[in-house]
């Protein structure tokens, strides 16, 4: 068999495989839709962290169904779920587990180990902000390295392991804002919209005339898994990448194109993480799209979610008003986008 040969089987095969993948997410979408109205832009960000790995950070009023969403994504892709209230006096102990004496067959004591609610697939984090810096980091270890550590021993967290956190921005009262360590973990921060009028008709219609539609399981933990793989092997041409690297340098005043914006208003850029979330989930935004090659329009449609909460703005842009939001697409903007290199004919 020649190399071309092969080339053109393995093609074949990895294009049937991003096929599964569109269409296992579509299901997982119709599901979701089954309980969820709107929030398109929201839940097809979860959808993405979901394969691409990482973990979200859901920020919106009370009342517009971020549990709920948590909650059906839980039940559509037949995952262990768990949820934590975050409250002020919510210990790392309760969250994690801890170390308890246990007594053995021959009457000796041992030292053993109570899980928490964190040993599951899907956690939801409910109102992330109102518990101590103290039980904030110990989530760290975990959506880092996907393990705790507790009385000097590591222990493991099943796979997938996907964090979902909720924040309400109008509450400052009894609240601790995210350190900037912490928010950088996660891989998209979402704004939750208020409903319009047809989705509100819609709402009532659903919640207050009998029960709602059943969820089907749609995904499974090894299949999300090897999903993952799949969204790993698709290709980023290197303008493209280019594109994402400019758009995370242009945060930093060291910027030649933007630099007067971003030592204006921009205290810290972006982390390298900033980066790499604009590739993954490009990859993912690709799949789902029905293609197999990242465009630079997929790097820009996920430049607010991937770096809004991964820029810390100075005094100058709180006093004139001026929003991660808004910064984000001034500077996207400005940016001269190299022109896609042009494909030379065989001679």
């Amino acid at each position: 068999m020649d190399a071309l040969t092969r080339q053109a089987e393995s093609t074949a095969r990895d294009g049937l495989e991003t096929e599964q993948v569109a269409r296992k997410i579509a299901q997982v979408h119709r599901e979701i839709a089954k309980v969820i109205v709107g929030q398109e832009e929201v839940v097809e960000g979860v959808l993405i962290a979901l394969l691409a790995g990482g973990h979200v950070l859901l920020e919106g009023v009370p009342g517009l169904g971020k549990t709920m969403l948590v909650r059906t994504l839980a039940q559509a892709v037949a995952l262990k779920y768990s949820r934590i209230q975050f409250t002020p006096d919510l210990m790392p102990a309760d969250v994690i587990g801890t170390a308890v004496v246990e007594e053995g067959g021959d009457g000796r004591k041992l030292l053993g180990f109570q899980p928490g609610p964190i040993f599951t697939n899907l956690l939801l984090a409910d109102e992330i902000n109102r518990v101590t810096p103290k039980t904030q980091s110990a989530l760290l270890e975990a959506m880092q390295e996907k393990q705790v550590t507790v009385a000097g021993k590591t222990h493991l967290l099943e796979e997938p392991f996907f964090v979902m956190a909720t924040q309400n921005p109008l509450e400052m009262e009894g609240t601790y804002p995210l350190p900037e360590a912490q928010l950088d973990r996660f891989l998209f921060k979402l704004r939750v919209p208020f409903p319009a009028r047809e989705q509100l008709h819609d709402i009532l219609n659903r919640t207050t005339r009998g029960a709602g539609e059943e969820v089907k399981p749609v995904l499974d933990g090894p299949q999300i898994m090897e999903m993952r793989q799949v969204v790993r092997m698709v290709p980023v041409a290197r303008h493209v990448q280019e594109y994402a690297v400019e758009l995370v340098m242009a945060t930093h005043a060291e910027s030649s194109q933007t630099a007067a914006l971003a030592k204006k208003y921009i205290r810290y850029g972006s982390s390298p993480r900033g980066a790499q979330t604009l590739i993954l989930g490009g990859k993912v935004r690709t799949l789902l799209d029905g293609r197999f090659n990242v465009s630079v329009e997929d790097i820009r449609a996920l430049l607010l979610p991937a770096l809004r909460h991964r820029i810390i703005l100075t005094f100058d842009a709180q006093a004139d008003g001026r929003t991660a939001d808004d910064l984000l697409d001034e500077i996207a903007d400005a940016l001269v986008v190299a022109p896609k290199p042009k494909v030379r004919s065989k001679v």
